[in-house]
């Protein structure tokens, strides 16, 4: 962190990451519900950590996406935000643009861990990551010049890929060798190797996002604002890791906006003070401010008037809604929750903001119950803290 951190900035913003597990894996039950009547009747005023079940959704709309998952699992949100949060982990602390992505794709494509909903934006980069990576064997395939047969080329991009998609640049040629020379011993054919993997390295965008502007492009944020807090290039990796799933300038736009908000908080300065040097970066001031400007909170009536689905242009003005008018976590997640629609995507930015604010425990904190009761939550608040930590 370029400003000069404390162990209180550091416990802040441990509390803040902590929040957006707990709030996702709180909204999962009656997640893609959009009736907020319907919710009311299912749930009452204590909505939170319901096991998704298909009955929730009769007689009221909605999606039911979540068949299988229990009380306290996370949503495809927070599997990808996992993702994220390995691979700074992995990179130690920097962001990595093609770990990242390697690490995406190995998890949510076939055979990787994700059994649950894939949306748009996931299903899209997937296909994008395939066909860039295709895109680019074929570019080093039509310039190599030395004398191959076809059964060599194959045996050559089949040797090549599984570095290429590791490592970059100079890291490439001597292990490129090394497997080529397994099979042929002839310096040409390894040379015509490395001059493929050489080739697809530079081929392999990191632009590899959807063309989309819903909630994924901001999910995933909290934990990369954490590693970049203060710092001058948090707009810029901001804008890097977005694109890896959201390739879209209103995406990036709104993402621009979350995380100003969170660098904010995280720093410990005040919602008034986070919410105003957020808001110039969105897309659509005037939903916000209309949005900021309400007597109290009045989630449903936000979801109302601004929308309830995936769409960062109806979710962000229904966050700030929430955050400028709740009181508490507890308050801000059941807020959320009762609004109906894509709560397990607004979660991810409501959750760490006021987790900032509150802290854990007491009257307006996490309560900890509630963090006891998150799938897994020793491995995740683990690696929470590692992340912080080490920075």
């Amino acid at each position: 962190m370029s400003y000069e951190s404390t162990p209180a900035d550091r416990s802040r913003i441990i509390n803040a990451l902590a929040g957006g597990w707990v709030a996702d894996a709180a909204s999962l039950g009656l997640h893609w519900l959009y009736d907020s009547q319907r919710i009311q009747e299912v749930a009452g005023d204590s909505p939170e950590f319901l096991t998704p079940r298909a009955d929730y959704f009769e007689g009221g709309f909605g999606y039911f996406a979540h068949s299988g998952k229990q009380s306290g699992d996370v949503s495809h949100y927070g599997a990808a935000t996992g993702v994220l949060t390995d691979s700074l982990l992995a990179s130690e602390g920097v962001l990595d643009i093609r770990d990242y992505q390697r690490r995406f794709r190995s998890f949510f494509g076939p055979g990787g861990h994700w059994r649950g909903y894939i949306d748009n934006p996931t299903r899209r980069t997937l296909e994008n990551l395939n066909s860039i990576e295709q895109n680019a064997i074929e570019q080093a395939r039509s310039t190599t010049t030395a004398d191959l047969t076809d059964t060599q080329k194959r045996v050559l991009v089949t040797k090549v890929l599984p570095y290429t998609r590791y490592l970059s640049g100079s890291q490439l040629a001597d292990p490129v060798r090394k497997a080529i020379d397994l099979t042929y011993h002839e310096p040409e054919i390894q040379e015509a190797g490395v001059h493929l993997a050489e080739t697809i390295d530079r081929h392999l965008l990191p632009e590899s996002g959807a063309d989309d502007t819903q909630l994924p492009a901001v999910s995933k944020l909290p934990p990369l604002v954490a590693i970049y807090c203060g710092q001058p290039n948090l707009m810029e990796v901001t804008e890097a890791a977005v694109r890896v799933t959201n390739h879209n300038d209103e995406a990036v736009a709104w993402a621009r906006c979350a995380a100003r908000l969170l660098d904010h908080l995280f720093r410990g300065e005040s919602l008034s003070t986070a919410l105003e040097a957020a808001t110039p970066e969105a897309t659509n001031t005037k939903n916000l401010a209309h949005a900021l400007s309400c007597s109290g909170l009045d989630a449903t009536g936000a979801g109302d008037i601004s929308g309830r689905t995936c769409s960062l242009s109806e979710a962000m003005p229904v966050i700030f809604h929430i955050l400028s008018h709740a009181r508490s976590f507890t308050e801000a997640i059941r807020a959320n929750i009762h609004c109906g629609g894509d709560s397990c995507g607004r979660a991810w930015i409501v959750g760490p903001a006021m987790a900032a604010l509150h802290g854990v425990g007491g009257e307006r904190g996490i309560p900890l119950s509630w963090l006891a009761r998150v799938s897994d939550a020793p491995a995740i608040l683990t690696d929470i803290e590692t992340l912080v930590n080490r920075t």
